[in-house]
């Protein structure tokens, strides 16, 4: 079976290599998927892709033309994917439902930790060597902030245990509530996390038409002054224009995101120099209040790991049986 996989970067190859033990014969390409390389997948039979890889009805038209019979990917989301194409197209299709929840959750608690107690500003002014210890370093203490997550899967409860363990006080909102959880957080509505929470952690999944932009400028002024707001589940669900708003006026204390909407244009690229977002640019002039990073929070070894292994599994499945328990 020949195998091609986009957006291989060079720490992941020995990854894919070595956990290959079904024996499939590997292409393994660093850039993502896209008009310039698209040819590649010709005499392949199965295509595993990243996020921002776009299997549009275009793309998926080149690949059923190129023989590709089985695409993966190796995400839980799969909104790069038209499916409704894919199927009329005949293609087996299958995702990676979960991976390690500590790789998201740790990237949550770096980043509520480094805006409660300005980590990253005072290391910078450290770097230009000044020392100077002025108001902005001034900070609350973590055990004493009440943390809301929205959406307590594996990823949202092992971010609450992980707060938890800081001594914060966890509340939690998900239309299905996990009973599990309740040993270390209290359900309430979603109101009153709004207005509770000093931290707010995104850990929901996007559903078009149904969330789109659930941080926007209602949800926000709802919210206590000087609110933390992370999100590390999907850029849908946050409405940028009203984080800037929040920023500005003071509302808003501090916003972490590791994505976005659009992410696409300008993730995994080098854009010193170059026009980017204007929003964006915004979010980035806003800086200590806030942080951003290009959609890495299941960069680790442990989560790659999981993806790569769950992805060559489906992809053994849909080979045996023509089903797969991860088929979309």
């Amino acid at each position: 079976m020949k195998l091609i996989c986009f957006g291989v970067r060079k720490v992941e190859r020995d990854f894919f290599i070595n956990l290959n033990r079904f024996g499939y014969e590997l292409t393994l390409v660093e850039e993502l998927l896209n008009d310039d390389n698209i040819n590649l997948v010709e005499n392949h039979e199965a295509i595993m892709l990243r996020a921002n890889c776009p299997a549009n009805k275009k793309n998926l038209e080149l690949f059923k033309k190129y023989g590709i019979k089985y695409i993966l990917t190796r995400t839980v989301g799969y909104n790069h994917i038209d499916l409704d194409a894919s199927r009329e197209l005949g293609f087996k299709v299958a995702r990676v439902p979960t991976y390690s929840p500590n790789a998201i959750g740790e990237l949550v608690i770096t980043f509520a930790m480094n805006l409660v107690r300005k980590g990253v500003y005072m290391i910078n002014r450290s770097l230009q060597k000044n020392f100077i210890v002025d108001e902005f370093m001034f900070s609350r203490e973590i055990r004493n902030l009440t943390v809301g997550i929205i959406g307590t899967g594996k990823i949202g409860l092992t971010t609450a245990k992980l707060f938890k363990g800081l001594g914060s006080n966890i509340i939690a909102y998900d239309v299905y509530k996990n009973e599990s959880a309740k040993e270390f957080l209290e359900y309430v509505s979603l109101d009153e996390l709004i207005k509770t929470s000093d931290i707010i952690s995104l850990h929901c999944p996007y559903i078009k038409g149904v969330n789109d932009n659930l941080i926007d400028d209602d949800f926000i002024n709802k919210a206590k002054d000087d609110v933390i707001i992370i999100n590390t589940a999907r850029g849908e669900l946050q409405d940028v224009e009203a984080v800037i708003r929040g920023l500005e006026n003071g509302k808003v204390g501090g916003f972490a995101t590791d994505v976005f909407s659009n992410e696409k244009e300008f993730f995994f690229k080098d854009m010193r120099n170059k026009t980017i977002d204007e929003n964006i640019e915004k979010l980035l002039n806003l800086y200590p209040k806030v942080l951003i990073t290009p959609h890495i929070g299941s960069y680790t070894d442990e989560a790659l790991t999981n993806m790569i292994e769950i992805s060559y599994e489906n992809l053994k499945e849909f080979i045996e049986t023509g089903f797969c328990e991860n088929q979309l």
